[in-house]
């Protein structure tokens, strides 16, 4: 099937790396709805860019971390396309602090919108991708991961939970002929590692092999990969895209 008659459902799509992967999906041809949760101007202004490049959008503004919320996304998206065979769980947050004066707001808020999100909308999406027996399930997952960094265990433990999801589920679904894998950034040039980037400067491109900082391009690359038809072998993966930064050199 051509990338014209694909539909992608992308949250966290209004800014940074989720505005990168709804262009670029719709720069392959796919129809593209994407989640939003309060910038309305931000939204607005893609709608309108993507239409004008005559691509079809659909914004919709929701609470991810809201069940009812998420499944009500999922259901307008199918009433205005019929069917969804990309799902791009891109929303998160950072809460950053050290876990002696960490509130509880803090790490639900992280958790919630981070973790529980890509519950609830591979949850709300697989039936119909079940009964399509096709689909392309990728989640947003963190080199936080993998790295133990101070003041950052409701964003690692967030990020640790995406990537078991990821496994797990794609073994469950994979005789379905859907696919599910993570992507996990290092350093990317967004509003929300600005301040990372303020504090260190110059001294984290040191610790990438590249010496540079990633674009939210370079994602958006991989996640139309992980998306294509074409990578129906690709499952249960979590492909890092940091520079090389988790090779651990120096």
């Amino acid at each position: 099937m051509a990338w014209t008659e694909r539909v992608a459902l992308v949250t966290g799509g209004s800014r940074g790396i989720g505005r990168a992967i709804v262009q670029r999906l719709a720069a392959e041809g796919a129809k593209v709805a994407f989640v939003y949760r309060s910038n309305q101007a931000a939204a607005d202004a893609l709608t309108q860019e993507l239409r004008e490049a005559g691509r079809e959008a659909l914004a919709l503004q929701a609470d991810v971390a809201n069940k009812a919320e998420a499944d009500q996304c999922v259901e307008k998206v199918l009433e205005q396309w019929g069917r969804i065979d990309i799902l791009v769980n891109n929303a998160g947050i950072i809460r950053d602090g050290l876990l002696a004066t960490m509130t509880e707001d803090q790490w639900r808020d992280v958790i919630n919108t981070n973790l529980n999100s890509v519950y609830n909308f591979c949850h709300a999406v697989l039936r119909p991708m079940m009964s399509a027996r096709y689909g392309r399930i990728i989640n947003m997952s963190s080199v936080a991961a993998h790295f133990g960094n101070a003041g950052q265990t409701n964003y690692a433990a967030s990020k640790g939970g995406v990537e078991g999801f990821t496994r797990c589920l794609a073994t469950e679904v994979a005789r379905r002929g859907i696919t599910v894998n993570a992507v996990a950034p290092g350093f990317i040039e967004t509003d929300m590692t600005q301040a990372v980037r303020d504090a260190y400067g110059a001294e984290i491109k040191k610790r990438i092999p590249t010496r540079r900082l990633g674009l939210p391009e370079d994602v958006a690359n991989v996640v139309a990969f992980l998306a294509d038809e074409a990578t129906s072998y690709v499952t249960g993966q979590i492909i890092a895209v940091d520079g090389g930064l988790t090779l651990g050199g120096i």
